[in-house]
């Protein structure tokens, strides 16, 4: 592979600092908007997402195009920018007219084979990003979206806190951004498995998981009781933990991904005996009849 195809060398372009300037840029902080300046950075987020030459690569919130840039060096096939703030239009379009553009189609590759030569990439804002990443979680259980062509992967920053807890373990207890973010950030790159660890609807799923953590630092099945109307809480939330063959005074973020399969799994089971459970909302419920077998 010669180096052309490894690398491309953008023409002399004004840096993200220059452009900053001269559009009289400014990144709001209430839309959690930070831009990052330096190079080095921007190369070590894209070498993060792994191979992108010839591949097709989304970037959502480019901003003014400083990873945009990085991306491009590695030569992908196409890349789309999804921007909502028109401000940063004349940097981006700078950017656009330096660069070859391609339109084939992105291949739909088989589920349980590699993931696609597609690749999501960005530097989200801190106040949408874990929106974001539920939205996307679920459009990969349904194969929808990015996701219909195959095992999509996706690099993206996130808060440092926010990064340390989706890769920490069971009972894991001078900046280039302009501005300066209140927090640090870290980068994580997501492939979906091959095989979802739980066969269910991805809101049930979601629903049990947010629920439990909701007391993070309390025994887990705390959290559990708001799966259930008053009525029954404590009898279902026992039922809960007896079926799934997990020891109710965990902590939730002592919890392992098995034990959140087995415990998907009892509500579920919980679920199917009592129907009315599953649309049961204890931040709006006003009471429910929860007999066996009535809706």
């Amino acid at each position: 592979m010669n180096s052309y195809v490894s690398k491309i060398r953008l023409p002399p372009l004004p840096s993200i600092r220059d452009l900053v300037k001269l559009y009289k840029l400014r990144a709001i902080k209430q839309l959690s908007q930070n831009f990052l300046m330096d190079e080095r950075l921007t190369d070590k987020i894209v070498k993060a997402a792994g191979t992108l030459t010839d591949h097709y690569v989304c970037e959502v919130g480019p901003g003014p195009g400083g990873i945009s840039r990085s991306i491009i060096k590695k030569a992908p096939k196409k890349l789309i920018l999804v921007e909502k703030d028109p401000r940063f239009l004349p940097s981006l379009m700078l950017l656009k007219e330096s660069c070859l553009n391609y339109t084939k189609g992105a291949p739909k590759m088989d589920w349980t084979h590699a993931p696609p030569p597609i690749h999501l990439i960005g530097n989200l804002p801190f106040s949408v990003s874990t929106i974001l990443i539920i939205k996307w979680l679920e459009a990969i259980s349904e194969k929808k979206a990015a996701w219909a062509y195959g095992r999509t992967s996706m690099t993206l920053t996130f808060q440092k806190e926010v990064a340390e807890r989706m890769v920490a373990q069971p009972y894991d207890k001078v900046r280039s951004f302009v501005p300066k973010p209140d927090v640090d950030v870290g980068v994580v790159t997501l492939i979906p498995l091959k095989k979802a660890l739980i066969d269910m609807p991805f809101s049930q799923v979601e629903k049990v998981v947010r629920t439990i953590f909701n007391t993070r630092q309390k025994y887990c099945m705390k959290g559990a009781q708001k799966l259930f109307p008053a009525e029954q809480t404590e009898y279902l939330t026992t039922r809960l933990f007896v079926l799934a063959n997990v020891n109710p005074t965990t902590r939730s973020y002592q919890l392992t991904n098995e034990d959140f399969v087995r415990l998907c799994y009892a509500y579920k089971i919980i679920c199917d005996e009592y129907p009315a459970v599953q649309s049961f909302d204890y931040r709006a419920s006003k009471g429910i009849d929860i007999e066996p077998g009535c809706n």
